[in-house]
């Protein structure tokens, strides 16, 4: 009985929570939608006109930027924006971060390697960039280093060590299942398998329950 809940609390709750925060956001951007019709007196057309709007305009923000004259205009501002240490602090977070998730900025340099340990063990890590800044650079005894990334797991944080690049094994593994595979501590990976194993052979899974 209590096995037979748990199972079901682990496969409904991932669903469920994942239909809540697509909603959640949803919700969120069609009511900035609905206040930017408001400014034009406009009332709301229907349920997701907002949310709508903000996709246009986006879009349209996507496109203008590709104009040269409107991406040198817009850097200008930021420019002028960043001689203010707080919005530097705020602005650089953010835009790290939308720079990693955006697949413009998807290179080769971010690539799983394996990094050995002196005690004959191997960490899991990630290149983010093929070279070291140059102040780096000047600090480190000559060779080629490269940045690696170790994510801690369950943890929006990670460890960036410099590496010689001659100390890495470079492994063919997607950056999105081998990220995935050390915030879970392998646990992601394991259960995929399980799955993939039990649609294979139903009878076996079943006689194991």
């Amino acid at each position: 009985m209590k096995k037979t809940l748990l199972r079901g609390l682990f496969n409904v709750l991932p669903l469920v929570l994942s239909i809540w925060l697509f909603w959640s956001l949803f919700e969120s951007l069609d009511e900035v939608g609905s206040f930017l019709f408001g400014l034009v007196h406009i009332n709301e057309l229907f349920k997701g006109a907002g949310f709508l709007l903000i996709l246009i305009l986006l879009f349209v923000a996507g496109l203008l930027f590709s104009v040269s004259p409107i991406a040198w205009l817009y850097d200008f501002i930021i420019r002028q924006l960043m001689r203010f240490p707080f919005f530097k602090t705020v602005y650089s977070s953010i835009n790290d971060i939308a720079s990693l998730m955006s697949s413009d900025n998807k290179n080769k340099s971010q690539q799983t390697v394996l990094v050995h340990q002196a005690n004959d063990t191997y960490v899991v890590g990630f290149i983010m960039a093929n070279d070291t800044p140059e102040p780096l650079t000047n600090a480190l005894p000559e060779g080629d280093w490269v940045p690696v990334l170790f994510p801690l797991s369950y943890q929006i944080a990670g460890v960036t060590t410099l590496v010689k690049r001659q100390d890495l094994t470079i492994v063919d593994w997607s950056f999105e299942d081998a990220m995935r595979y050390n915030l879970t501590a392998g646990i992601s990976i394991a259960a995929k398998d399980k799955e993939e194993k039990d649609a294979k052979d139903p009878l076996a899974a079943n006689l194991q329950k």
